[in-house]
């Protein structure tokens, strides 16, 4: 599995952005969060139509906008395509208005490359990767597949980050880092 401090790998492919006719697709790749200075936060779940990955989205996008006042982008990604993505939006309902891309990995290759592809099923570990401007992982978490993430933990990890200094255990933000 890739990690910490690895550069993350180059990617180009289909996402789901929106529900709206003609506007659902769209292509996207390592390129599009190049140059800008801001961080990637790419979270993996196992499949579409389940029962635990809806609740990681829905809390994803809950906090979207704490994550983009931190410079973050955020990205779901899974192994599904692009129209099992689209389907499952249109019928959920705390899907329906995501505010970020749903990234379908439908060859694999992306989830292969970060070594997160569960052996027998071959679908994606409940992954998380923090990834800075530069393009290098700052920060992985990988949970089975019974268990969700903790959102507001992610967010925490960023913000200590984000400081580049010295963050104790439980460290908030706004709380002193350490000084040595």
């Amino acid at each position: 599995m890739l990690t910490v401090g690895q550069k993350f790998p180059e990617f180009k492919k289909k996402a789901v952005v929106s529900i709206e006719k003609g506007k659902e697709f769209q292509d996207i790749s390592s390129d599009d969060y190049k140059n800008e200075g801001k961080w990637l936060v790419m979270f993996w779940y196992p499949k579409d139509f389940t029962f635990v990955c809806p609740t990681e989205i829905a809390e994803f996008n809950k906090n979207y906008e704490e994550f983009r006042d931190r410079d973050a982008h955020l990205v779901a990604a899974s192994t599904d395509s692009e129209f099992v993505h689209l389907a499952w939006r249109k019928h959920h309902d705390d899907l329906s208005a995501l505010k970020f891309p749903m990234l379908a990995d439908t060859s694999k290759s992306l989830a292969e490359e970060l070594g997160i592809l569960e052996k027998e099923e071959k679908i994606a570990y409940r992954a998380t990767f923090i990834v800075d401007p530069h393009g290098i992982i700052r920060f992985v978490s990988v949970n089975d597949l019974s268990v969700g993430r903790n959102v507001k933990e992610v967010l925490r990890v960023l913000d200590a980050l984000q400081t580049d200094e010295l963050c104790p255990c439980n460290w908030q933000k706004g709380q002193e880092t350490l000084k040595v």
